[in-house]
């Protein structure tokens, strides 16, 4: 678990409604989010595009959140200073993007920012091992990133024990990827302490419960 030992929840923002975002952000605020995960993809590293430090930037204005960044893009180190001044509270960057991952994320950590990295699903847990001195969380991905709305796959799940024996206690664990109320209890068993939630979340009616749900409280 994490911090006190409550499972934090990150909705993902890529699957609120834009056109009253405002109000969607004090929803799950209200409702009881933890942080707000941002997916940025760049049309590259991944075949969609989304967000870039603009867009950080604003929605760090509209809400009190943690804002979770994802970089699924090539060569971060060019952006992540941007990102970070644009509000980003965590960065994330994948080992298997273009570019030097390992300077991204010292660079989120030179402009404040905390590091993490992200992991696609065929990569293994020890691709992480190079960057074990300076992470404060690894994200490990149960879909293939690109889109929301897809299945998780529940192999990876195992992943998240190999990563608490490799690297020890402190390091947070967050999975993002087809995490459902009904999945979410395996999820949580697997050693997940931060879960990513799209339409399981922004989807439902009542943010609330669908928060609830998702963390077992």
């Amino acid at each position: 678990m994490a911090g006190n030992g409550k499972t934090l929840i990150a909705p993902s923002v890529i699957s609120a409604d834009w056109a009253r975002l405002k109000d969607e952000l004090q929803a799950i605020e209200a409702a009881g989010a933890d942080w707000l995960h941002v997916d940025v993809m760049d049309g590259h590293f991944v075949p969609n595009m989304t967000f870039g430090p603009f867009v950080v930037e604003a929605l760090n204005r509209l809400t009190d959140l943690p804002l979770d960044c994802h970089l699924m893009i090539q060569q971060p180190e060019r952006y992540v200073e941007r990102f970070v001044k644009g509000g980003a509270d965590w960065i994330s960057v994948h080992p298997e993007a273009e570019g030097n991952p390992r300077q991204a994320l010292e660079l989120a950590m030179k402009h404040g920012a905390k590091a993490a990295l992200a992991l696609k699903p065929a990569t293994a847990v020890w691709a992480a091992d190079p960057f074990k001195d300076i992470l404060e969380m690894l994200l490990i991905m149960t879909v293939n990133p690109g889109f929301s709305g897809q299945q998780m796959m529940t192999q990876c799940l195992p992943k998240y024990k190999e990563a608490r024996e490799r690297f020890g206690p402190k390091l947070l664990l967050e999975i993002d990827g087809g995490v459902k109320d009904e999945n979410a209890a395996a999820v949580r068993e697997a050693g997940a302490q931060v879960i990513v939630a799209a339409t399981a979340v922004f989807g439902e009616t009542d943010y609330k419960k669908a928060i609830r749900g998702l963390r077992g409280s």
